[in-house]
């Protein structure tokens, strides 16, 4: 696993849109084929896709050629609602990038049968070529994805029950009240995010600190579900200070030191 540092929440961010978007010209430079992207939502993207869309509008990179699949997204909740991740990803990235929106694909949560919607998430993920690059965040529990605590490492895309926690986490969209946050939502698995040829987490805030610590020093388990990034050939973890702040400081210095070692190449 490799682990990045920055120094603050705007550096992170930043240097993981320049990693996507380098990634997305790397593939460009010597292929046809589409780029397949996958997308978390919530407040830890929001300064990546801000870079993203900047960069996009100074001709910097462009989206033309990328197919991006979301990671998550509520049941029950009307696409235009203000808090689903369809008006997310839009508000915050598809509308102000190049890309074409037969390339997008969210998870519909309005679906007539759920279960079946989920299987052909898989399927488009498949028939595109699988996911080249999953830029996820991870929760206060340690979740990746809506995979709560205790889901398995092997699972796929499926209707999954939200904990009390993080519907605590996420009622601050929803004005505070719990009540008006949705109880499930539609969710690719922990199997998912690793079956991509990359995997790429943003860490943010000293709430994050301990699953940080959990998933990167402790052991692989269901119980942290990030941890599953341990066996993943290509993870990368990228945190600010506020988020490294329980590492081990041999840890810590280790991750500085090849960061710096990688840097002079």
């Amino acid at each position: 696993m490799r682990v990045v540092i920055k120094d603050n929440n705007s550096e992170a961010s930043l240097w993981a849109a320049h990693y996507i978007a380098d990634a997305i010209k790397a593939k460009a430079a010597i292929s046809d084929e589409p780029f397949v992207l996958g997308l978390p939502t919530g407040s830890t993207p929001i300064g990546t896709y801000a870079e993203l869309s900047r960069m996009c509008a100074a001709g910097e990179i462009s989206f033309r050629n990328v197919i991006t699949f979301n990671m998550d997204e509520y049941v029950g909740l009307p696409e235009d609602h203000p808090e689903s991740y369809h008006s997310f990803m839009f508000r915050n990235l598809f509308d102000n990038i190049d890309i074409p929106r037969e390339n997008i694909h969210i998870l519909n949560g309005n679906a007539p049968d759920l279960d079946k919607e989920c299987e052909e998430y898989e399927e488009a993920i498949f028939d595109a070529g699988g996911i080249d690059l999953f830029l996820g965040g991870v929760g206060e529990d340690g979740h990746l994805a809506f995979n709560e605590p205790f889901s398995s490492l092997n699972s796929r895309t499926r209707v999954v029950t939200l904990t009390e926690d993080t519907i605590i986490v996420n009622s601050r969209f929803f004005g505070g009240d719990v009540n008006l946050v949705p109880k499930k939502a539609m969710s690719v698995g922990v199997g998912t995010v690793c079956s991509a040829k990359e995997v790429l987490i943003l860490a943010l805030g000293s709430r994050k600190a301990r699953v940080v610590r959990e998933a990167i020093e402790g052991g692989v388990s269901h119980y942290v579900t990030l941890s599953a990034l341990q066996l993943h050939e290509k993870g990368t973890v990228v945190l600010d200070e506020a988020a490294a702040g329980e590492l081990k400081v041999n840890s810590y210095r280790y991750f500085k030191a090849v960061e710096a070692a990688m840097n002079k190449q």
